[in-house]
C-alpha cells in the first residue's frame, strides 16, 4: 500500500471514525469507546495505516485546550471557593489511599517494590479529559457532583505534575538533575503568576475587550480559541500542563456577558478536535504487550473500578455529603489516565521497570477506560442498583447537603418546578406575581442561587433521585412542572422527565403534571407517560406572538393591518 500523505491519513481517520461511530451508535455504545476503537484499529497493533503522529497530536492537544477552556468559562468563583475543601481533601485522599493500596496489591501479586510503586502511582491518575467530556455530554458538569469531581480532578492533576517534578529530581525522569526543589518552586511561582494575570485581565480588560470583539462574532470566537491555546501553551511550558492553562483561559472570560455565546460556538469545534485525542489514545495502546500479567491486570482493574469510587465515597461521606453525591462523584475516578501509560513508559525507558509492566498498565487502562465510560453514562441506574448497600457511607443529617425538602414539609406549595433555566424561571416569576407559592428545584447550585436572589424559594435536588423526590412536600401541591430538557438516563427512551413522573407518582403525588417538550416525538412520549399538560415553549411563544401581532391580546398595540385582517377572517 503506498504511503499516505498527512492529509489523506487524517481523512482516512475521519471516515473510519464516522463508520465505527455509526456502528457504535446503532449498538447504543458511547462514542468515546468507538473513537478509542478507531485508534486501536488504525494504530500499530492492527492495521498500522496512520503515521501522521505529529498532526494528530497537535489536533488532540488543541482539543484538550478548548475542552478545558469551555469548562473554565462556566466556573463560578464563589462556587470554587465553597467546594475548595472537599476538592482538596478528596483529591489528595484518593491519591494517597489508591497509591498505598495499589502498592500492597502489587507486592501481593509478586511484583518487586519498584514495579509495585510505579504501578500504584499510575493507578492514581484519572483522565480529566474523558470525565469532563462524559459529564458535559450528560449535562452534569454543573451538578454538585460534577463540580466536586472537576475540583478534585484538577487537584489530582496538580499532584501529578508536582510528583513527576519531584521524581525527576531524585533521578526518575531526568537522571542527574539535582534541581528538583528549584523546579517545584518555579512551577508554584509560575502558577501564581498565571493566576495573577487572569485576575488582572478579569478586573481591567475582559469586559471591554470582549464587548469590542463581539461586534464581529467570528473575531470573538478566534480570540477565544487563541486565548485557550496561548494559556495552554504557557501552562505546558511552566510545568502546570495544558489542562490547567486551558482552564485558566476559560476563567478569564467567565465573568463576561458573552460567555454563553462563546461556549455555544466552540462546542462543535471541541467535539471535532477531541475525536483526535481519543484516536491518539487508542493508537498508543500496544496490544502486543497485553499477554503478560493477565491476572494482575484483572485484579488492578477491579480495584480501580470499585476501590477508587469507594475511596471517594468514603471521604465525601465523612465530610458530610450524601451517599448519592459521593457515589456519582466517585464513579469519575474509576479509570486510569493516558498519563498512567506515559509515567510507566518513562520507567521502562530509564530501566526501572520491565516492558511487561507497561503491558500490565496498558491492559488496566484499556479495561477501566472502557468500563468507566459505561459506568458514568449509566450512573443513575447504577446508583439505583447499589443504593441499598451504601447507607454506611452517609452521615446522619448530611451537614454538607442539608435536606431542605424536610424543612418545607409543613408548608404547602401550589406548584413545584423542576428545572430553573430561563423557561422555568419565567414560569416561577409569573406564578409568584399572581400570589402562587412556588418551589423551584434544580441540581445546579448556581441556578438555585439565582432563584433565591430573585426572592423565590428553591432547593438543590435531582429529578432522578428517588430519595429526594420521595421527601418532597407534595401535600397540597396542585401542579408539578418539569422544564428539564430531554436527556436519556439509560439504554431505553426514558429521560429525566419520565423518570420524575414515575418517582413522583410512586411518592404519592396526586396532583397534575406539566412538562416541557421541544418536538412532536417528545410530546407523544410525555403524553404516553401520563403528563396532563405538555408545554411547548416555541409553539406557545409563536401563538402568543401572533395574538400580539393581530391585536387580540393587547388592543392598544400597533396592529399590522394585513395580519389583523387575516386573523379576523380565519377566526
Amino acid at each position: 500500500m503506498p504511503e499516505l500523505t498527512s492529509f489523506a491519513e487524517v481523512a482516512l481517520l475521519l471516515v473510519m471514525a464516522a463508520g465505527v461511530g455509526l456502528v457504535g451508535t446503532l449498538l447504543r455504545q458511547p462514542l468515546i469507546v468507538s473513537f478509542i476503537a478507531v485508534g486501536l484499529i488504525a494504530g500499530p497493533s492492527v492495521l498500522d495505516v496512520v503515521h501522521a503522529d505529529e498532526q494528530i497530536d497537535l489536533l488532540s492537544e488543541l482539543g484538550i485546550a478548548v475542552l478545558l477552556f469551555l469548562v473554565g468559562i462556566k466556573l463560578d468563583v464563589k462556587l470554587i471557593r465553597s467546594l475548595g475543601a472537599v476538592s482538596i481533601m478528596t483529591g489528595l485522599g484518593q491519591v494517597v489511599f489508591t497509591a498505598l493500596i495499589g502498592y500492597l496489591i502489587g507486592l501481593g501479586l509478586g511484583l518487586d517494590h519498584v514495579t509495585s510503586l510505579y504501578v500504584a502511582v499510575a493507578l492514581t491518575f484519572s483522565s480529566t479529559i474523558i470525565i469532563v467530556k462524559l459529564l458535559s455530554d450528560k449535562r452534569e458538569i454543573d451538578a454538585l457532583h460534577g463540580q466536586i469531581a472537576l475540583g478534585f480532578l484538577i487537584v489530582q492533576d496538580l499532584v501529578v505534575v508536582l510528583a513527576m517534578i519531584v521524581l525527576s529530581a531524585i533521578g526518575i525522569g531526568t537522571p542527574g538533575d539535582g534541581e528538583g526543589g528549584g523546579s517545584v518552586l518555579a512551577v508554584l511561582a509560575s502558577g501564581a503568576a498565571l493566576v495573577l494575570v487572569v485576575v488582572l485581565f478579569v478586573r481591567y480588560a475582559a469586559n471591554p475587550l470582549t464587548e469590542r470583539l463581539a461586534r464581529a462574532p467570528e473575531l470573538l470566537v478566534i480570540f477565544s480559541i487563541a486565548l485557550a491555546a496561548m494559556f495552554a501553551a504557557i501552562g505546558d511550558a511552566v510545568g502546570l500542563g495544558k489542562e490547567v492553562g486551558g482552564l485558566l483561559a476559560g476563567v478569564a472570560l467567565a465573568s463576561t456577558p458573552y460567555r454563553e455565546t462563546i461556549a455555544a460556538r466552540l462546542a462543535p469545534l471541541r467535539d471535532f478536535l477531541l475525536l483526535f485525542f481519543f484516536i491518539a489514545l487508542g493508537a498508543t495502546l500496544d496490544l502486543s504487550l497485553l499477554g503478560a500479567h493477565v491476572t494482575g491486570a484483572v485484579v488492578f482493574s477491579v480495584f480501580v473500578l470499585i476501590g477508587n469510587p469507594l475511596i471517594v465515597l468514603a471521604i465525601m461521606g465523612a465530610m458530610g455529603y450524601r451517599k448519592r453525591t459521593g457515589f456519582l462523584a466517585g464513579l469519575t475516578v474509576a479509570q486510569i489516565s493516558e498519563f498512567s501509560l506515559i509515567f510507566v513508559a518513562m520507567g521502562v525507558t530509564l530501566g526501572h521497570v520491565a516492558d511487561d509492566a507497561l503491558g500490565l498498565v496498558t491492559m488496566v487502562g484499556l479495561v477501566t477506560i472502557a468500563a468507566s465510560t459505561y459506568m458514568i453514562t449509566f450512573s443513575h441506574r447504577l446508583y439505583a442498583l447499589c443504593e441499598p448497600f451504601l447507607g454506611v457511607f452517609e452521615r446522619k443529617g448530611t451537614p454538607r447537603e442539608p435536606n431542605e425538602a424536610e424543612a418545607h414539609q409543613s408548608n404547602a406549595y401550589a406548584v413545584i418546578v423542576f428545572g430553573l433555566g430561563r423557561f422555568g424561571t419565567a414560569i416561577g416569576m409569573r406564578l409568584a406575581r399572581r400570589g402562587v407559592r412556588v418551589l423551584g428545584i434544580d441540581f445546579n447550585p448556581q441556578a438555585v442561587k439565582r432563584w433565591r436572589d430573585l426572592g423565590l424559594e428553591a432547593d438543590f435536588g435531582d429529578a432522578t433521585d428517588p430519595e429526594y423526590v420521595a421527601e418532597l412536600p407534595f401535600r397540597g401541591t396542585g401542579w408539578l412542572v418539569s422544564t428539564v430538557p430531554f436527556h436519556p438516563t439509560g439504554l431505553s427512551h426514558e429521560d429525566a422527565r419520565t423518570t420524575l413522573i414515575q418517582l413522583s407518582r410512586t411518592a404519592g403525588f396526586t396532583g397534575r403534571i406539566a412538562a416541557a417538550s421541544h418536538s412532536a416525538d417528545e410530546t407523544g412520549v410525555l403524553r404516553g407517560a401520563g403528563v396532563d399538560l405538555v408545554l411547548e415553549p416555541f409553539q406557545d411563544a409563536a401563538d402568543r406572538a401572533v395574538e400580539l401581532l393581530c391585536g387580540a391580546a393587547s388592543p392598544e398595540r400597533t396592529v399590522i393591518p394585513e395580519i389583523a385582517t387575516e386573523g379576523r377572517t380565519t377566526g
